[in-house]
């Protein structure tokens, strides 16, 4: 209590806007949670799908093969992008109406670098679309053409920390007096671990989607990765999703113990672990399916996705209840400042 005492004796406490919640609040956390998960759920597709296109290739300078795998790989990044964006939309209204006087602090601390994203993401997907038509125009100017797809994964990659350093930003109130714009906002805690976390998570997702779009059956794998075995592309996608995953066992402990402590409770702690056993349980599928027979591959394909997208739903269940949490003290503050200004 001491400390909460304090603490608002330095942190801004302004009024909060007196207009009703269009939708009642637990309809709108709900779809909160839900549409994000859906939004990021592209958005790993379009930057996994765009490091994964870049790596195939470069690598298909010296094998062929994989320059027509980096081709499909490609043809699915523009798509996710456009489902991503159009998906974006509801999360960004609803996070606005439930949290305008976070949100909107969040972005003015940083807003050069917040309205900065608009032209970033508008030349990055102008250079997704250059990429994707031509291809064979410039065969034989390989390196150009990579330098072109590098350019859209750099701007890729910076884009989603601008968001992750806005999200945090806005959790804290208490820094918001210390804060001199994004690179400072950046350097705050649980940023760059949470950022580690959802590149782990980019490429576990595009692994796994990968295998999936490409196991089908009526997929012409031969006829458009020509000289590569399909199943050992497949596998290797397995793979990817498996030690990505397995890199979130040492960057999901690493996020959750970078939070600030006061809104960590064990209400919190029991949804993240839950979500653990269900991530485990995916690990051990992916592990049968790596040294399993290629005869069978893809038996557990539907119960893995069906595991980490539980898992999935837990995490952002979970980091919703740490928000709720961290800005209830400070909400409660700011609707008593508002009450004798609206009586007023």
């Amino acid at each position: 209590m001491k400390v909460l005492v304090s603490l608002f004796a330095v942190v801004p406490l302004p009024g909060d806007i007196p207009l009703p919640l269009p939708l009642p609040e637990w309809l709108l956390v709900f779809l909160l949670v839900v549409s994000f998960l859906l939004h990021i759920l592209f958005v790993n597709l379009m930057l996994g799908g765009t490091i994964l296109a870049l790596w195939a290739e470069i690598k298909g300078l010296k094998e062929p093969g994989y320059d027509g795998l980096a081709r499909e790989i490609a043809a699915t990044i523009t798509v996710n992008k456009s489902l991503a964006v159009v998906i974006g939309v509801a999360p960004l209204l609803v996070i606005n109406a439930l949290y305008t006087l976070y949100f909107y602090t969040a972005n003015s601390l940083t807003g050069t670098m917040w309205i900065a994203i608009v032209p970033f993401v508008g030349t990055a997907f102008l250079l997704l679309y250059f990429h994707k038509y031509t291809w064979d125009r410039y065969r034989s100017k390989k390196a150009f053409h990579i330098f072109i797809l590098a350019l859209a994964l750099l701007v890729f990659l910076f884009v989603p920390l601008i968001f992750l350093t806005n999200i945090n930003l806005m959790l804290f109130p208490e820094k918001w007096g210390t804060i001199r714009g994004f690179f400072s906002a950046m350097w705050l805690a649980n940023v760059i671990p949470r950022y580690l976390h959802f590149l782990c998570a980019s490429l576990a997702v595009s692994g796994l989607f990968l295998f999936g779009y490409m196991r089908r059956q009526r997929y012409p794998f031969t006829g458009r990765c020509p000289g590569l075995n399909r199943a050992r592309v497949l596998k290797n996608w397995y793979r990817l999703a498996f030690f990505a995953s397995l890199l979130q066992l040492a960057f999901g402990p690493l996020n959750f113990f970078t939070l600030p402590w006061r809104a960590v409770t064990w209400g919190l702690a029991y949804i993240v672990l839950s979500g653990l056993v269900f991530a485990t349980g995916a690990l051990i599928l992916l592990y049968k399916e790596i040294n399993g027979p290629e005869g069978r591959l893809g038996r557990y394909f539907y119960a893995i996705a069906l595991l980490l997208s539980i898992t999935v739903l837990f995490m952002g269940t979970g980091r919703h209840l740490y928000r709720a949490i961290a800005l209830s003290a400070h909400q409660k503050k700011v609707l008593e400042k508002t009450g004798p200004y609206q009586a007023k």
